[in-house]
């Protein structure tokens, strides 16, 4: 990838993140970002990349487009640069939640190689986990291109059908807001059963990373983690008794699906002519 000329349009929180992921793996020169708010363009330019005010220079100089735009204004980010996209035909990747290739590929011109990549917040961090799908006009090349970009931030996975990136958004794009919310419950309900906000604040949080690092070392033995601490007769069994049985894994299976429809209700709404 050192030699592969990269273009992000969007200098946002995903932009700046993938753009200083970036940072060493690009050859000096490789790496350019368009804003129209310049102090965006400054932060780019702090980290020692090109910044454009115009996305059509962006995209002149681009072998692989990153749209790190909200999904609302991609449409008409689209159908501004499509004159520019066809005459470079660059590798796009979109990492806008809920808009179907089809759609970005129509708004472009048509003809192209599309990534869709759904990442999630702690990408800000380089701690995230970042879902791809590639239509059918991209090549080797150009996936192992948009895993090298994504993989600056985040593990990177493939899915084989568009279709899943719906419930992909609800469980991982969306998955960050849910623990948060975990969090916050947990210090709530400490902080009624007496303890301190602020020791509660830290014991949440705490708790809420360590479990996170073990689950994370042990996909999918998180039932099996959960057993080892829930001792017979014990302080855990009584409250995840208490949580099943008042429909915890029902209610969070509604909520998913809820983010799903959501999902699946934004990208028609987008995509209507």
């Amino acid at each position: 990838m050192q030699n592969l000329s990269i273009g992000i349009i969007g200098a946002g929180n995903m932009g700046l993140a993938l753009a200083s992921g970036l940072r060493s793996k690009v050859a000096p020169g490789r790496l350019a970002a368009s804003d129209p708010h310049p102090d965006k363009r400054q932060q780019i330019q702090e980290m020692g990349f090109v910044a454009h005010a115009d996305n059509e220079a962006l995209v002149a100089g681009a072998d692989l487009l990153v749209l790190a735009v909200k999904p609302q204004g991609l449409r008409a980010l689209c159908t501004a640069i499509a004159p520019s996209i066809q005459r470079r035909r660059p590798l796009v990747v979109s990492v806008a939640a809920g808009v179907r290739t089809a759609d970005l590929d129509r708004w472009l011109g048509g003809g192209l190689a599309i990534v869709r990549a759904m990442p999630n917040t702690p990408a800000l961090i380089n701690a995230g986990v970042s879902v791809l799908w590639a239509n059918d006009r991209a090549t080797k090349a150009g996936r192992e291109a948009a895993t090298a970009v994504l993989a600056a931030v985040s593990e990177v996975f493939w899915v084989e059908d568009e279709g899943l990136m719906d419930a992909v958004t609800a469980v991982s794009g969306s998955g960050p807001a849910y623990l948060f919310l975990l969090v916050e419950a947990l210090t709530a309900a400490g902080v009624k059963a007496g303890l301190p906000r602020d020791l509660c604040a830290a014991l949440a949080a705490g708790t809420a990373a360590g479990a996170a690092r073990m689950v994370h070392d042990r996909p999918g033995d998180a039932a099996l983690l959960r057993a080892r601490v829930t001792s017979p007769g014990g302080t855990t069994e009584q409250a995840i008794k208490r949580l099943l049985d008042d429909g915890f894994m029902e209610m969070f299976a509604r909520a998913i699906q809820a983010a799903c429809d959501r999902s699946r209700a934004l990208g028609e709404q987008l995509g209507a002519a």
